[in-house]
């Protein structure tokens, strides 16, 4: 799977996240900190494999921003 940056939290180091990609497949792909332990039992039937990650709202948001400036 090839991965496109979309947007990176500014305030993170250079190598750092949380990020956002597109991949190749035309899916999204969200770079973060693990929810682990009460954080992570919120979660709603998480199948085997899935995991959830933080990432603040504004990455989110400007990664749509140049995903629809950009294209595919």
């Amino acid at each position: 799977m090839k991965l496109t940056l979309l947007d990176k939290d500014g305030k993170s180091a250079d190598t750092a996240c949380p990020s956002v990609y597109l991949a190749d497949t035309g899916e999204l792909v969200v770079q973060g900190r693990e929810l682990v332990g009460e954080d992570a039992g919120e979660l709603q039937n998480p199948l085997p494999g899935e995991t959830a990650v933080r990432i603040s709202p504004e990455v989110v948001i400007r990664a749509i921003e140049k995903y629809k400036r950009d294209g595919a």
